[in-house]
């Protein structure tokens, strides 16, 4: 190992304190540099036009099925199982369980 001395502990000191003084002034230049960015922005956001509104379109004329059951294929798993891997399926992918329509269930 080399020799360590005096001025070797001193570099090594003077750059931690470089680094702590920088993080310091990070800690200070963040907060204003993002009261100038929003103080910036809030004139041109005053300055946008208000969006116009369009119409909602009129959903199409799709016939309203409601309570229908149709037949699940399941294979080696029981009623209870499909029925809670339905209402994840559906509650995951936010569809209504009466729009899905699931063709067989396979135990992996």
């Amino acid at each position: 190992m080399g020799n360590l001395t005096a001025s070797s502990f001193l570099v090594a000191l003077s750059g931690m304190v470089i680094v702590f003084i920088m993080l310091a002034v990070l800690c200070f230049m963040i907060p204003i540099i993002s009261k100038v960015v929003l103080a910036i922005q809030k004139p041109q956001v005053n300055n946008r036009v208000a969006p116009t509104t369009r119409p909602k379109p009129e959903p199409s004329a799709q016939p309203n099925v409601t309570g229908v059951a149709g037949e699940v294929a399941l294979i080696d798993v029981d009623e209870k199982t499909a029925a809670c891997i339905m209402a994840i399926v559906s509650h995951e992918t936010g569809i209504p369980l009466s729009e899905l329509i699931f063709k067989s269930i396979k135990a992996i």
